[in-house]
């Protein structure tokens, strides 16, 4: 078995876990142990130190997900590949597999994720239309989560100024959350990338999102806020992209509106104030 379909057999076993792959990967990088792929049982136990209750799990399930590695027919990369996301190995918790549905070139070019509430308000969409064509028309890929709301008007936005969009979704890529959003999904799949790790038939779980904004953190040089609440998923980003050493943006809104109660206050803890495109611009960089 080659490493590619290893890691994905890997990837399939249950009770691994992110802290498990994480281990996968410096033991491989820094080549540990032999290339004997696949591991038997003991020694994958030996470097994914799983939980005990955890140990009966990846037992039950390796073998089945080694085979089931063997033949898939999903488009995927792994941490080892070429095309892996430099800025992607740069944070705490890399995924050691995304499964994708586009053009791989997408993920070449500089990137803004643009993250907020799934309530968005008239205010939220006319900052979009100010603040994202200038930065898509200097070749800035848009990055986010395909939640309803802000999420999703800023792929609109991206379309209608003939842009690059990027999508990290919390299910398999056979599957729209919301299902109302399985076009949008569908044609950023056709003019970007749809990057998931979650193999097909996976559906939403509440872990999967926070799991989902580290990606989204992680793969974009800043993260720009327009409009959260108190205790939102984009506060999540934001911080996970300040985690990862990222610049956080965040454009100021009415103190009496709940939707701006979250990026005030990231401003208060330091986030760059955005009023402009072109303070937009000045915070996105290439990673080489």
């Amino acid at each position: 078995m080659i490493l590619k379909q290893f890691l994905l057999g890997l990837h399939l076993t249950s009770g691994i876990g992110h802290a498990g792959e994480k281990r996968v990967i410096e033991v491989i990088d820094k080549h540990l142990i032999s290339e004997n792929y696949p591991w038997n049982i003991e020694t994958l136990l030996a470097v994914v130190k799983p939980l005990p209750q955890h140990i009966a799990k990846i037992k039950a399930t390796y073998a089945v997900a080694c085979q089931k590695a063997a033949t898939s027919q999903e488009n995927y990369f792994t941490y080892f590949d070429d095309c892996y996301p430099i800025q992607l190995k740069e944070i705490f918790d890399p995924p050691l597999i995304l499964f994708y549905e586009g053009n791989l070139n997408a993920l070449k070019l500089p990137n803004l994720a643009v993250v907020g509430t799934r309530t968005a308000t008239p205010y939220g969409l006319e900052c979009l239309r100010s603040l994202l064509p200038n930065v898509i028309n200097r070749g800035t890929a848009i990055v986010s989560g395909l939640a309803n709301g802000i999420d999703v008007m800023a792929h609109q936005v991206t379309f209608a100024n003939q842009g690059v969009p990027i999508a990290v979704i919390g299910t398999g890529l056979n599957i729209a959350y919301p299902a109302k959003n399985r076009v949008l999904q569908q044609q950023v799949a056709q003019h970007g990338i749809v990057l998931s790790e979650y193999a097909h038939d996976v559906g939403p779980h509440k872990s999967h999102f926070p799991a989902r904004n580290r990606i989204i953190a992680g793969l974009s040089s800043a993260t720009l806020v327009i409009e959260a609440k108190i205790k939102s998923g984009s506060l999540i980003t934001a911080n996970y992209a300040l985690q990862n050493n990222r610049e956080v943006l965040s454009v100021p809104g009415p103190i009496f509106s709940e939707n701006s109660q979250g990026t005030n206050e990231l401003l208060q803890l330091g986030a760059k104030l955005i009023s402009r495109s072109e303070e937009v611009v000045e915070s996105v960089r290439t990673f080489s």
